[in-house]
């Protein structure tokens, strides 16, 4: 018995050691919950300032000018002379007709026109001889030593000889003429560059008979400047013309509104460019207006049939508050950001947003300027919390995105 008390009473004892040591720890352990250092979290400022609001639009890439070559005369093709995809000069020879047949036909109209000269030479010199026997008749029947029949015969002899010369002079100058159509045709089988430009491809081989009813055996096309034509819709176009009304001041804002590039890679070219014209009429099945941009492009890398965006600053927005991208939370269509007050305390708040600024927002509704938004760190925190503020480097942030 006396061994069963010793026992229970260690028991206890060991029960009431435990009990004292949980009681000495449990405190420290809450109270260093209590103390733990608060989260680290980026924050930034929210900005105001005057933005500039860009547009895009799909852009295709046309020649400035695209001068087909045709075929003005049926033959086979001779001789290709120049370089596909190459540089050409206005004048510079692209192709050959055999010139044989039309050379033959450029002889045969000359030695037309050599007869018709002679039959004029010729009718002539029978005009100037009835002209004689005009003036020799004319005082012979005065004085009645010829008669008056002979003095009308004379006459109507002349006439006639008159009329021999007049048509030989027409059929001189429809020989002329065929002289000059035979060397135009001749002319045609040399089928020349008409502009300064890029050749593209032969779309016949050697040896193919062409026509004028053909297609074209290549195009020339001037790339430098470049067009590129877009489309904005009319909703758009009324607008700027609704804001900038008159003809002076639209022509002021195009010039202070230069157009950028972004190529098929996703780069931007390196030269800016202007509005060339907007086209006449708006399109009825899209309700868009088609617009025309020219770009610089002296070493000839934009080439027609391409694609981009063309992307250009349509308005300013003024006192416009920005906050990046990355601090704007979107929950079910609800646009909230975490707030940092002057305790370092989270808070957090439902905003509206407008349009996007590169890696920024526009806040239409929800904050000040001033105001401190969480940008990085906000999964961590929760309202009522205190945090640790940093610096956010947006600059930084930016440059990494782009």
């Amino acid at each position: 018995m006396q061994l069963k008390r010793k026992l229970a009473l260690t028991g206890v004892l060991c029960l009431l050691a435990v009990a004292a040591i949980v009681a000495v720890v449990l405190p420290k352990h809450t109270s260093g919950v209590a103390t733990a250092r608060p989260p680290d979290v980026d924050v930034v400022d929210v900005e105001q300032k005057d933005v500039a609001l860009y547009s895009e639009w799909i852009g295709t890439l046309e020649g400035y000018v695209n001068a087909d070559v045709r075929a003005q005369v049926t033959g086979y093709l001779l001789r290709q002379d120049y370089k596909e995809g190459g540089p050409v000069r206005k004048g510079q020879l692209l192709f050959e007709i055999d010139p044989r047949p039309f050379q033959a036909a450029l002889d045969q109209a000359q030695g037309h026109l050599a007869q018709a000269r002679a039959q004029l030479a010729n009718a002539e010199a029978v005009q100037r001889r009835t002209q004689l026997d005009v003036e020799r008749y004319i005082p012979l029947a005065k004085e009645q030593a010829a008669s008056q029949q002979d003095l009308d015969n004379a006459v109507q002899n002349n006439l006639a000889a008159k009329a021999t010369v007049a048509t030989a002079e027409a059929q001189i100058q429809t020989a002329e003429a065929a002289v000059e159509t035979a060397k135009l045709n001749l002319g045609f089988t040399r089928l020349i560059a008409p502009i300064d430009g890029i050749a593209g491809e032969a779309q016949l081989q050697i040896g193919a008979l062409v026509s004028t009813s053909s297609d074209p055996v290549t195009t020339v096309s001037t790339v430098d400047p470049i067009k590129v034509y877009f489309t904005v819709s009319e909703s758009e176009y009324l607008d700027f013309n609704r804001r900038f009304p008159s003809d002076s001041e639209r022509a002021a804002q195009l010039k202070k509104m230069p157009l950028a590039l972004i190529l098929a890679d996703g780069t931007t070219y390196q030269h800016p460019g202007s509005i060339h014209f907007a086209e006449r009429a708006v399109n009825q099945g899209t309700g868009a207006i088609r617009i025309a941009g020219l770009f610089p492009n002296p070493r000839n890398i934009l080439r027609p049939g391409g694609y981009g965006k063309v992307r250009a600053a349509t308005r300013v927005q003024n006192d416009a508050l920005l906050v990046p991208q990355r601090a704007v939370a979107e929950l079910q269509g609800t646009f909230q950001v975490a707030l940092v007050d002057g305790e370092n305390k989270v808070s957090i708040q439902t905003i509206e947003v407008g349009p996007q600024v590169g890696n920024r927002w526009i806040i239409k509704k929800g904050l000040r300027a001033g105001q401190r938004v969480i940008a990085d760190g906000a999964q961590q925190v929760r309202p009522g919390m205190r945090v640790n503020p940093r610096p956010f480097a947006l600059e930084t942030s930016e440059a990494r995105a782009r």
